[in-house]
């Protein structure tokens, strides 16, 4: 059995570039390179090495010879604690850079690919409070800094609201003012807090899987409706009553207050029934002349002034003259399917998730759209000859998959639709240039317009415009 090797600090590492995860890559003079938690490029550190690899280091950032001119200071003080915004103390404009150059990289390095136009990256017109959707867990467990963990007069075993620290299951960061989204969310979790200890209920302990409030989630749109939906870890009719009572009182503004119980080994609630305590069970979105209807368990776009301008680039890449038979997709509640239905004759819409097939149906009739079909199932077993004969072939597919891309058995029945156009939306820009590269027999890759949806983090939305060779 090997020795593990022991951590050891390595002088003088440049900081010069950030990766997808947004790790920073920093190098030395004789060329080794290091992937490094806490630099920014521009920067000279010293690392604290914890892990060798085959052709890399793995490290942290403990002194600072040199700061970057990209470099600004974070203004949470929740900041490299939470992990909610791991570059807040890069500049956006240098943000912005880096993940062009992020979306830029994985098209040539994995998707070998040159598209014929790569757009400057569109930034986002807000760049704090601008998520429409949070979640929040509670905990009997407080994550401690480095300095309290060393001081033996400190507990973690406190009562907490807030986000899980990274790396960790079972700890939680207590927060006071979050800047991802806007009011009333920091007085609702504030409230809440407040609410548990004044009641005395506990606080959920994630390893006795036992306690009262074990999460909750916030979700607020930009025609002013706001829903709550809480997890409970028991229950117990009563103290919920009187919890969801209280809340419903003290923010009459909430328009959907739900609840769920929630005894499992994992967090979410996908699977489990959600229980409406008021409202009329969803609340409503607008994007453009589009409402949609988003219910507890949907999946929508949580930045919704940059999902329109996203929405716009699709329709744009789609340059659609009204005579379209369009596929979309992993369609979800029909988000994209819905916005660009009047500009063409048809769209057909597939998605796995049932109740999202639901909602989208639902929201097609409140928009008095009747040239949208949706149907329920995964695109790998949908998309097949029987589908094209039934729906004709499309002149358009838009694809807009998870982060784990396409199934090689929906890019081949791709490759065999022949479709003259593809959109691809992704919020992963290595796997879809992964995906690129496997449809580059048939396909060359004509456009291409990065979207930030999510300052001050690694994530990038990236669409691409694919045509038929």
């Amino acid at each position: 059995m090997g020795r593990r090797r022991k951590a050891h600090i390595v002088e003088e590492v440049s900081i010069v570039d950030v990766v997808e995860k947004g790790k920073a890559v920093g190098k030395t003079a004789d060329g080794k390179v290091y992937f490094v938690d806490g630099g920014v490029p521009g920067d000279v550190v010293d690392v604290l090495v914890t892990k060798k690899k085959k052709s890399y280091y793995v490290g942290r950032a403990i002194h600072f010879r040199e700061y970057s001119k990209d470099r600004v200071e974070a203004f949470c003080t929740h900041f490299g604690a939470c992990g909610g915004c791991k570059w807040q103390h890069i500049a956006y404009e240098a943000q912005l850079r880096h993940k062009q150059s992020i979306v830029e990289n994985a098209l040539v390095r994995i998707g070998k690919v040159a598209p014929e136009t790569i757009y400057p990256i569109l930034g986002a017109p807000e760049t704090t409070f601008y998520r429409n959707k949070l979640e929040f867990s509670a905990s009997n467990k407080r994550w401690l800094s480095k300095e309290e963990l060393s001081d033996e007069s400190i507990s973690n075993g406190q009562d907490v609201l807030g986000f899980h620290a990274p790396g960790t299951y079972d700890k939680v960061v207590d927060v006071e003012k979050c800047f991802l989204q806007a009011e009333p969310s920091n007085t609702i979790r504030n409230k809440v807090r407040a609410l548990l200890k004044a009641k005395e209920l506990p606080f959920y302990d994630i390893k006795a899987k036992e306690g009262f409030l074990r999460n909750f989630m916030v979700r607020l749109t930009s025609i002013g409706e706001l829903m709550l939906v809480f997890s409970f870890g028991k229950k117990d009719d009563a103290l919920i009553k009187d919890f969801l009572e209280e809340i419903r009182t003290t923010f009459p503004e909430v328009t959907s207050l739900h609840y769920c119980i929630n005894t499992k080994m994992n967090d979410t609630i996908l699977d489990l029934d959600i229980i409406t305590y008021h409202g009329k069970g969803y609340v409503e979105e607008k994007l453009g002349d589009i409402r949609y209807k988003i219910g507890p368990k949907s999946f929508f776009q949580t930045n919704s002034s940059q999902g329109k301008n996203l929405y716009d680039v699709v329709v744009d890449f789609a340059a659609l003259n009204g005579t379209e038979n369009v596929y979309d997709l992993y369609t979800g509640t029909g988000s994209i399917a819905l916005y660009l239905a009047n500009h063409c004759r048809q769209v057909v819409g597939i998605e796995e998730i049932a109740d999202a097939i639901k909602d989208a149906n639902f929201n097609a009739s409140m928009n008095g759209i009747d040239n949208a079909v949706f149907y329920a199932g995964d695109v790998k077993d949908v998309l097949g000859e029987g589908f094209r004969q039934k729906h004709g072939k499309p002149d358009l597919v838009i694809t807009d998959p998870p982060r784990a891309g396409m199934h090689p058995k929906a890019i081949e029945l791709l490759l065999a639709l022949e479709a003259p156009r593809i959109v691809y939306v992704s919020c992963k820009p290595s796997t879809q240039a992964r995906d690129i590269e496997l449809l580059s027999d048939k396909y060359k890759v004509t456009k291409v317009q990065p979207v930030d949806m999510f300052p001050h983090t690694f994530h990038i939305e990236n669409v691409a415009l694919l045509e038929l060779k």
